[in-house]
């Protein structure tokens, strides 16, 4: 039997039976982490453009400019969420895939598709909630929305499982709108041979209540090539007018495009207060083929509108990974519509983002570090005119932001600066500008010190009036309790338990709020530290074995199997070193389940050993 008769026999409408097959003979289910490429730019010019697509296999873009970062998901079609950051667009195509949630349940497991990132007011306080699309194994019968909700303000979490709107039907591409105090979940799904688009209101951003209306319904000529379809409906706002933009036509068709509807009236779930375009307003054109499926976003400094969508680069492909990330700016009709225009054509230079060269002021988000320098035991602290002082305050607090190509930029949160050396090589605070003097590259040195080398000048940070030796190395040293995260699983290392058993074993878990995920580092000599939990007893290797495969649990925080150093890697992910053994943390088999075990193993180029710290506090 071959493969259209099989899914045939199993009752596949016809627009999933295509999307099935064209999954599987695409084998685009791999790897989502390659290693960033290397951009080699030594100078400090700034570009001024990029050119669309921004990467291929891109299906299905989300973007939001957050905190002096740009943050990216796309479809995977795997058992993974994927998260991309980066301080400019353009970067987003080089920059690491981080795997920020993975499921193995049955129900839930596979085929994930359109992520949404949504930072709402929750029971919770202001989190981010991630909506997406997922189903089971070997079929996409079972497909429908789930939502994940962030610990804090990180984009990249820790995540905890919230729950899905409406598990036991057929639903995809779930997103939010807000209205006048009230939180409404919009979403796609079949009637008969019609796909259309839902809303309902919300009791919370994972449970919907009350009635659900119709919202589109594919009635125009242009909605229905290929088969009759209204999805991934989109909210834009702008000076008190609302619209939904949506994507129509089948998406295995070069004719997917863009529909807009306007909110009218004062309340979304009467169908008269939606008033519908009668034409499209975002199609194939300039040789990109099927733009659809879009988000908005605006500029860094917040005075243009950008519109994210994918499109293909051959009226021959279809809905699967041939489709790449692309985006471009739209303005506004006099009567207060969008004027998307028509989609830029492939390699045409497109101006960047307004104020993505700055200058920018922020608070980076993740993870905050105390940079301690080897000689003087002193901190960098770069407050007025001092360079090192004691490690005390926020004053002494560095967030290690990566860009690109194994450099990152120093944040200093306390005044929204960056470390700079760009005039005649003084070091010290500005704002971002997006110059390569303002870049820094962490280079290893024995025992976990690092050098921290400038990429303009090339020189290497120097502690302050230091004559005696090693004044250019430094510890990284990690500032309160913190998660860390597998970046192949996006699950939190746990210690099961651990507040009963002093000598737990440690393995990977969904995110729970739980005393046993969060860690703390501690310095002990040179760059090693010892990583405590919070019953006081510290991450080891048991009886001290060097051998591969030996088990890490929690044991006395005595001896050198229970110390680590942190190694930075160039694509902005850590591996976590024993210092007696010299080899590092790795996750079995390079599971995805909660409860899969860590042990130490040598050190290869997987992504089964990397790791990123979260801040939870």
């Amino acid at each position: 039997m071959n493969l259209v008769e099989k899914f045939k026999k199993r009752g596949l409408p016809l627009p999933l039976l295509l999307l099935t097959l064209s999954l599987i003979l695409s084998g685009c289910a791999g790897n989502t982490a390659d290693a960033p490429k290397t951009k080699n730019s030594q100078t400090d010019s700034k570009p001024t453009t990029f050119t669309n697509p921004l990467f291929s296999n891109g299906a299905d873009p989300w973007l939001e400019y957050y905190q002096g970062n740009y943050y990216l998901t796309t479809t995977t079609w795997t058992s993974q969420l994927v998260m991309r950051k980066s301080p400019t667009l353009s970067g987003l195509a080089t920059a690491t895939p981080i795997n920020i949630w993975s499921h193995t349940e049955f129900e839930r497991c596979c085929n994930f598709w359109a992520f949404e990132f949504h930072r709402l007011k929750g029971p919770n306080g202001w989190r981010w909630y991630v909506m997406y699309t997922s189903g089971q194994d070997g079929t996409l019968d079972h497909q429908h929305l789930s939502v994940i909700e962030s610990v804090g303000d990180d984009p990249l979490g820790p995540y905890e499982y919230k729950g899905s709107p409406m598990p036991n039907s057929w639903n995809i591409d779930g997103t939010y709108f807000q209205h006048k105090d009230k939180l409404y979940l919009l979403w796609s799904e079949w009637v008969g041979d019609e796909q259309l688009n839902f809303i309902s209101e919300m009791s919370n951003p994972w449970t919907i209540t009350g009635p659900r209306m119709v919202l589109t319904r594919p009635t125009y000529d242009w909605e229905q090539s290929g088969r009759k379809v209204t999805e991934g409906a989109e909210i834009l706002k702008h000076n008190g007018k609302t619209f939904v933009i949506y994507s129509a036509s089948f998406c295995d068709t070069p004719d997917y495009k863009l529909g807009q509807l306007e909110l009218v009236g004062d309340d979304p779930m009467k169908p008269e207060s939606w008033k519908k375009s009668a034409e499209p307003v975002f199609q194939t054109a300039n040789g990109v083929y099927a733009p659809g499926h879009n988000g908005f976003f605006k500029s860094p400094d917040g005075t243009e509108d950008w519109i994210v969508y994918h499109g293909n680069s051959s009226p021959k492909h279809g809905c699967s990974a041939t489709r790449s990330v692309r985006a471009q700016k739209f303005t506004w009709n006099t009567d207060g519509t969008p004027k998307f225009g028509e989609p830029v054509a492939e390699g045409t230079p497109v101006v960047l983002p307004s104020g993505e060269n700055g200058p920018l002021t922020t608070r980076v988000l993740g993870a905050e570090y105390q940079l301690v320098n080897r000689s003087s035991n002193q901190c960098l602290v770069k407050a007025g005119n001092q360079l090192n002082a004691a490690c005390q305050g926020d004053t002494a607090q560095w967030v290690l932001d990566y860009t690109s190509d194994g450099y990152f930029r120093l944040a200093h949160n306390a005044t929204g600066n960056f470390l700079s050396q760009c005039s005649a090589q003084e070091i010290q605070l500005s704002p971002w500008t997006n110059a390569n003097c303002q870049e820094w590259k962490l280079e290893a040195q024995a025992d976990g010190w690092l050098r921290l080398v400038n990429r303009a000048t090339q020189s290497a940070l120097t502690a302050e009036n230091c004559t005696a030796e090693h004044c250019d190395q430094w510890r990284a040293q990690p500032i309160g309790k913190v998660a860390i995260a597998s970046v192949q699983s996006g699950k939190m290392l746990t210690a099961e338990d651990c507040t009963k058993n002093p000598t737990a074993n440690l393995t990977q878990s969904e995110w729970r709020n739980d005393a046993c995920q969060q860690w703390s580092f501690n310095p002990t000599d040179a760059g090693y530290f010892e990583i405590h939990s919070d019953n006081g007893a510290c991450l080891a290797v048991e009886k001290s074995a060097v051998v591969a495969g030996a088990n890490i649990s929690l044991n006395k925080c005595t001896g050198n199997n229970s110390q680590w150093r942190i190694e930075h890697l160039p694509n902005g992910t850590q591996r976590l070193v024993a210092r007696h053994s010299q080899q590092v943390m790795d996750l079995a088999h390079c599971g995805l389940a909660n409860g899969t075990n860590l042990a130490q193993a040598p050190a290869l180029d997987t992504i089964c050993q990397t790791f990123q710290l979260r801040a939870v506090e």
